[in-house]
């Protein structure tokens, strides 16, 4: 066998034993009568000693050939080491080695593969086999694999079945653009890989099979971003039976599990918001509720003087920022210049400091007097030291700028602590949104979502009113997960695709095989999807997934190892019946 142990194994008690250990050398420290090896794998390092005294000779000659990323098999006697390294587990002890074995050479790798590496991001994603031997991607990988374990292991033993679905399927108008595989056998066809396994969930949940889950790859042909790639791995889940309180209940406990399992962090029954008021109170439908800041709507304080900026916006809205009456005027000044920045959008920015005396100095005092910034003050919940941001204009746009804003500061501020979480649950959706490019409604999650109970006759009169039987389960500011209830009812289906501006042809088409199964007894039912990638890098303490994926894609969506997408042979495009116009 190539070794009795790993590298990251022997301890004191181990002195006297002779191993065999292999593995690749990090650095070698070459005195010309003695040569130092870390010998290093998966589950650490290994000093190796080679004493011209002790070692034979041609072993002494071979150990001052080896190079950095050499692979090695060495044989010895595990001794103390007279200077131990207390940072690592085998730093009491070293091998004295009798044998030495060169299993394969290595070029000088592009950069140094230890924790402080001098590569930067594309050479390391280029060379991303040698990336992962660094100890840090290695424990993001082992981590992930924790996290899919403890999945697994809870759902299991909550009656949930594993099962797969197809990857080659169908492609629907619905959501984002699909990839699509074109179809050598059927000429002029084409499969579309899934965004979801929505629809196949449902066939199983009419199929009896009644609490079902997937660790599964899906794939959006949409822009990126870092915590975004194009093919990407849910936990995709699916109960019948079931309620949205059920729903709710399971998959909280899931979150809980894995706190607690993997972080040791233990918290209590998670907090629920309305879409309305997660947009009212945070300016976004996916808060972080770690720290404060909440939105504080200032229409009815400052909208009776001649401040037009403020008297012709439809919202106005300030949050108080703990201690920022500190900020010096370059240090605001810098702040207005950030929601400027065309990422954020804002026309500018108007501020209250709060002085400790209990006085106020805006940026506005020509237009607002003492009592008037007080009850800004009390309206925003800001104290003595405190300093108020406030933002006007469009609703929708202004409570976005300030939500970033509250980010910006919650990030300089050192509030957005990694060790730290606080789940929610954000509910009651809107079931449709309007596009005004279509100039149409568009279901805002899935067009298999379900209205809230009751609801189903204000698609005829309001149906931008209408809400979703739709939840959202957000961890940190990030949605970490998302579901609904699910319509199970042929006619209220059909009704749903009416609505959305399908054709009855055009929802046969795409979508009759799920309808024809809903005429043979289809349960109440409904889900929720994890995003695996997202929710291991916020459990890792970090929000980029790329860190959490052994083979990632760039920003441009390339995998630039193996150079991909690439072009395909001409006998290929022929054997598919494509022909290229560019």
């Amino acid at each position: 066998m190539y070794r009795t142990h790993t590298n990251g194994q022997l301890r004191a008690d181990d002195i006297n034993k002779e191993v065999t250990l292999a593995g690749w050398v990090q650095k070698t420290r070459d005195k010309g009568f003695m040569i130092w090896v870390d010998l290093r794998d998966r589950y650490g390092i290994t000093q190796l000693i080679f004493d011209e005294d002790r070692s034979p000779k041609p072993i002494m000659e071979a150990a001052s050939a080896l190079g950095r990323e050499f692979v090695v098999q060495v044989t010895g006697t595990v001794i103390e080491r007279e200077s131990k390294n207390p940072n690592i587990p085998t730093g009491e002890i070293e091998i004295l080695v009798k044998e030495l074995t060169v299993l394969n050479a290595s070029l000088t790798p592009p950069f140094t593969i230890e924790n402080e590496t001098d590569g930067g991001e594309d050479l390391r994603m280029k060379y991303r086999y040698l990336d992962i031997r660094r100890e840090a991607v290695r424990e993001n990988l082992v981590f992930r694999h924790k996290v899919t374990m403890a999945v697994r292991n809870y759902l299991s033993g909550k009656s949930f079945v594993e099962i797969e679905t197809p990857y080659l399927i169908k492609s629907t108008p619905e959501g984002a653009r699909d990839f699509v595989v074109p179809s050598r056998m059927n000429q002029g066809q084409f499969y579309a890989l899934p965004q979801s396994p929505q629809t196949f969930k449902q066939l199983l949940m009419i199929g009896g099979m009644d609490k079902y889950f997937q660790i599964v790859k899906c794939f959006r042909d949409e822009d990126l971003r870092a915590d975004r790639q194009p093919e990407f791995t849910q936990i995709d889940c699916e109960m019948a039976f079931v309620e949205q309180e059920d729903v709710l209940t399971t998959f909280e406990g899931l979150t809980r599990h894995l706190l607690k399992e993997i972080n040791g962090v233990e918290v209590g029954k998670f907090p629920r918001m309305t879409f309305d008021e997660a947009l009212r109170r945070y300016g976004n439908d996916k808060p972080d509720i770690r720290f404060g800041m909440e939105f504080g709507e200032l229409n009815e304080v400052a909208q009776h003087r001649d401040f037009n900026i403020f008297n012709s916006a439809e919202l106005v809205v300030g949050i108080a920022v703990p201690g920022g009456n500190s900020y010096s005027r370059k240090e605001i000044d810098k702040l207005v210049d950030w929601v400027r920045r065309p990422q954020i959008g804002a026309k500018g920015m108007v501020y209250v400091r709060c002085n400790e005396d209990g006085s106020f100095k805006s940026s506005v005092d020509k237009f607002y007097n003492q009592e008037d910034l007080a009850k800004w003050a009390g309206v925003t919940g800001a104290e003595p030291g405190d300093l108020i941001c406030v933002l006007s204009g469009e609703i929708d746009k202004t409570r976005a700028q300030l939500s970033a804003l509250r980010m910006e500061l919650a990030e300089r501020m050192g509030l957005r602590k990694a060790d730290e979480f606080a789940p929610l649950w954000v509910v009651d959706f809107p079931l449709l949104e309007w596009d005004e490019e279509t100039e149409r409604y568009h279901a805002m999650h899935h067009p298999f979502t379900s209205p809230k109970p009751g609801q189903m006759e204000l698609l005829e009169t309001d149906p931008g009113k209408v809400k979703a039987n739709a939840y959202d389960l957000v961890l940190n500011g990030n949605e970490i997960g998302g579901g609904s209830i699910r319509i199970h009812d042929k006619e209220i289906q059909s009704k749903m695709f009416d609505y959305l501006g399908f054709t009855p042809e055009e929802a046969r088409a795409q979508f009759g095989f799920l309808m024809d199964a809903f005429e043979y007894g289809a349960p109440p039912h409904g889900g929720i999807a994890f995003g695996l990638d997202r929710l291991v890098a916020i459990l890792g303490g970090q929000e980029t997934i790329r860190d959490f994926i052994a083979f990632p894609k760039n920003n441009a969506g390339r995998d630039v190892m193996i150079d991909a997408p690439a072009p395909i042979d001409s006998e290929q495009l022929k054997e598919l019946h494509i022909k290229l116009n560019f």
